[in-house]
């Protein structure tokens, strides 16, 4: 790999707060975007008339969004607990959030496959390991504006023959004549791929030989469009696949979505990543490697440490529960009990009347509310979220919400998941060498 590399990263607006206002804007007072230029690329928004996707990428009204994502979030919250309970040098790349949401990660990087290369936008997914792409001709595979990828007009690309040690490390092989292939289910997606290698280019790096699945057929609705890229640390992941040029290490700062000017970096690596910075230790459940679990002992709300009994944080290979960090769930979910928990202090120490809204239960709807902030505590690691991580302000500010939300009813899930918002503004690293996680307070939101 040559020397450090910077590709600035905006974050696709997903909180109609903010969309709202660029759908009420014209198309034509969109500004011009720049060209990409040496190691810089730009992405923009996802939504309304600006967003490079096309038309009907519009958020809906703030409330309708809060209710589809809470629903969307409640989904992603039984896969990654289905997960759970199942066995299974520096650069930096541009991350953005993808326009479907359901079991899909909320980021996407673009990346070049192919020789000659071409352009891509995969979903990065910290919880995943699988690498799939929708190939030509795919059978149900979900429509996007960009072309799929196109096996014959690559002159790189070769299937995986039956015979190779790779064909074993997909899941569900099966040989269909000489080459490998294999089916996998996400949330209610099942997906049939025909295992490949190609050359993927992600932050200027090219990686040969990139092991990945050719998506023949699918069906269900949760498959990302665009492709997957698995962060998770199984074989087959790109972590695992890029060890000796990122050495198993990343980080990210996710920009808040407060503005269109969004910019923050995903930095792939051991080189160019925070030397002062909080950490915690990774944990590791057999049943399922690639869930990036940490110890979570509590959680305080202003100066209070909540009452939450042991056994809602408590790390249990067996069962899967314990606390992940996930970059594809929106809004924090808590088990019931440490829930109840958290949002009974924020309503006592708030004081005012309790609304709800699109699926979240602590709303207040007055301009004069003082939110006390809320303080995650890990082994060895405490990380004190401001309102900005904890609050979501509707369009016009007289409607503010807790950002976080129980498992949905019925369900008895026993995974706690520390989403995005929580993490925006944050450089997360993770450092899997090493058997770490850390958490840096980092301004990566243009103003």
């Amino acid at each position: 790999m040559t020397g450090a590399r910077m590709l600035s990263v905006l974050l696709l607006l997903v909180v109609a707060g903010g969309a709202a206002a660029s759908h009420s804007s014209s198309s034509s007072s969109c500004p011009a975007t720049p060209p990409d230029a040496g190691n810089t690329l730009q992405v923009s928004h996802a939504f309304g008339p600006c967003s490079p996707l096309g038309p009907g990428t519009a958020a809906p009204s703030w409330a309708g969004f809060l209710a589809d994502q809470a629903s969307r979030d409640a989904s992603r919250l039984l896969y990654l607990d289905s997960l759970a309970a199942r066995g299974r040098a520096r650069a930096y790349a541009p991350i953005a959030s993808g326009r479907q949401l359901l079991q899909t990660p909320t980021y996407v990087v673009r990346a070049r496959l192919g020789t000659p290369p071409q352009q891509l936008l995969l979903a990065v997914d910290t919880s995943n390991d699988a690498a799939w792409i929708p190939c030509a001709g795919c059978a149900g595979c979900p429509t996007s504006s960009a072309p799929p990828f196109d096996p014959a007009a690559s002159t790189s690309y070769r299937p995986v023959p039956c015979g190779s040690p790779l064909c074993s490390q997909a899941p569900n092989a099966a040989c269909s004549g000489r080459a490998c292939g294999f089916n996998l289910t996400y949330a209610d997606s099942s997906l049939q791929a025909g295992l490949s290698q190609d050359s993927l280019t992600v932050a200027g790096d090219a990686v040969k030989a990139y092991t990945f699945g050719c998506l023949q057929r699918a069906t269900g609705t949760a498959a990302p469009p665009q492709g997957l890229l698995g962060l998770g640390r199984g074989p087959l992941s790109f972590l695992s696949q890029t060890r000796d040029m990122y050495q198993a290490t990343f980080s990210y700062c996710l920009p808040s979505f407060k503005s269109l000017n969004f910019s923050g970096t995903l930095r792939l690596g051991r080189n160019g990543q925070p030397q002062r910075i909080k950490t915690t230790p990774l944990m590791a459940n057999p049943h399922r490697s690639s869930l990036y679990y940490v110890n979570m002992t509590g959680i305080r709300v202003g100066k209070k440490v909540v009452p939450i009994p042991a056994p809602a944080l408590a790390f249990d290979p067996a069962t899967g529960a314990g606390t992940v960090l996930d970059s594809g769930t929106m809004f924090t979910r808590l088990v019931a009990p440490a829930y109840v928990a958290v949002r009974d202090e924020v309503r006592r120490h708030v004081g005012a009347p309790v609304s709800s809204l699109g699926g979240f239960d602590t709303c207040f709807n007055t301009t004069a509310v003082a939110w006390p902030p809320v303080t995650l505590l890990f082994d060895g690691m405490q990380v004190t979220l401001p309102e900005e991580n904890v609050v979501i302000h509707s369009t016009y500010g007289t409607i503010s919400c807790l950002a976080m939300a129980a498992a949905p009813d019925g369900v008895n899930t026993v995974l706690n998941v520390i989403a995005s918002m929580q993490q925006q503004n944050h450089r997360v690293l993770f450092d899997v060498p090493n058997g770490r996680v850390g958490f840096a307070r980092e301004r990566c939101t243009a103003a």
